[in-house]
């Protein structure tokens, strides 16, 4: 079952349409060039991951912004959403690359698309954090607050001799 199917623009192609389906493991475009028909079915690891498009403003996209599957091949390169304004564009985003399994993307002003996140493979790497303080052996012994307090000091004990003792023995 696809997850997307869509018909997109493409100069290439006759009739300057292509077909696409993406499905969760792979990405099937369909389209006929010189009254040939092809399939191109190419795993999504061929993909290098979704990137985040914000072309300069002009006057027929004034503001567009795009989530786009990049492949190496530009030709190969899948358009998966497009607004004329940034409001839903981050939630879209960082949902296509979590149901995709691929990593966030920039397109940088010169064409060169970075990791928008340090990752190591698919996991997101990032700084160390502050160890939590958790109840160690004595914690469920005695407050935390006495946990805080200096011990006393044990000095010399002051010996009274030729007093009366206050303790009743019997």
């Amino acid at each position: 079952m696809a997850i997307l199917a869509v018909s997109t623009h493409i100069s290439r192609a006759d009739g300057g349409t292509r077909l696409v389906e993406l499905h969760r493991q792979r990405v099937i475009v369909r389209r006929a060039v010189k009254g040939m028909t092809m399939a191109v079915n190419l795993p999504l690891r061929a993909f290098l991951g979704v990137a985040l498009h914000v072309p300069p403003p002009q006057a027929a996209n004034a503001g567009t912004v795009a989530v786009v599957l990049e492949h190496r091949d530009p030709g190969l390169s899948l358009p998966l959403y497009a607004a004329a304004d940034g409001i839903d564009i981050i939630a879209e985003w960082h949902s296509w690359s979590q149901v995709l399994g691929l990593p966030l993307l920039v397109v940088e002003p010169d064409g060169a698309l970075r990791e928008a996140f340090p990752q190591f493979g698919p996991l997101r790497v990032a700084g160390p954090v502050a160890r939590r303080r958790r109840r160690g052996a004595l914690g469920r012994r005695r407050p935390r607050f006495l946990m805080r307090r200096k011990p006393g000091e044990h000095g010399d004990m002051p010996v009274h001799r030729g007093e009366r003792e206050i303790i009743a023995r019997t």
